[in-house]
């Protein structure tokens, strides 16, 4: 039986140990989403699992960046989340470290947040940005959507307009939200992000 040599198995061995630390994603378009769960700012314990068979809506934010800031306060993402408030689980996650000077308390988060009139079923706090970086998540706001049978059907961002001065803006998320629930396929599955970027810990 031919053996592998020695200098082909520890590059193998190498190349996972390195897949598996260096950050990859772990969550791709289509494909079931790994469960995770995280405490809310209520002070609860959110499981995926908790919402099987239910649309969910992931929203990375931090309340001291301009660009959350902006959507919050013109509405872009409150309109989307009051719309489908009795149709999807929308789940804000904060995985800015705690030593950092944006950081804020569940308190003040539970604050700001009210006062921006959001909709959502809790803000989840990923302090260490596990699941952050599970999801790849690189701005505030990122929104990611799964579908009733846990798969990612997109990833991006709230929409087209970075800048928040287009009249006609192609807002993904309330398009993807519309054809999921009359059950048709997710036509734009990913664009691109922006925002600033997650404050994760080192």
């Amino acid at each position: 039986m031919l053996k592998k040599p020695l200098t082909v198995i520890v590059t193998v061995v190498a190349m996972a140990v390195f897949a598996a630390f260096s950050g990859v994603p772990e969550v791709e378009i289509g494909k079931p989403v790994p469960e995770f769960s995280l405490k809310g700012i209520d002070g609860k314990t959110y499981s995926l699992a908790d919402f099987k068979g239910r649309v969910v809506v992931l929203e990375w934010t931090n309340p001291n960046c301009p660009f959350v800031q902006r959507v919050y306060e013109q509405g872009v993402m409150t309109t989307v989340q009051k719309k489908y408030a009795d149709n999807v689980v929308w789940l804000t996650v904060n995985s800015t470290d705690p030593d950092h000077q944006d950081f804020e308390s569940p308190e003040s988060l539970a604050r700001t947040y009210k006062d921006w009139s959001a909709t959502f079923a809790t803000m989840l706090m990923d302090p260490e940005g596990k699941v952050g970086k599970m999801f790849d998540a690189k701005t505030t706001p990122h929104m990611f959507i799964i579908d009733k049978d846990s798969k990612l059907v997109y990833a991006g961002g709230i929409d087209d307009d970075p800048r928040g001065s287009k009249s006609d803006k192609m807002n993904y998320v309330d398009q993807a939200l519309s054809e999921l629930l009359g059950g048709k396929a997710v036509r734009i599955s990913t664009s691109r992000p922006y925002g600033c970027s997650v404050k994760y810990s080192s």
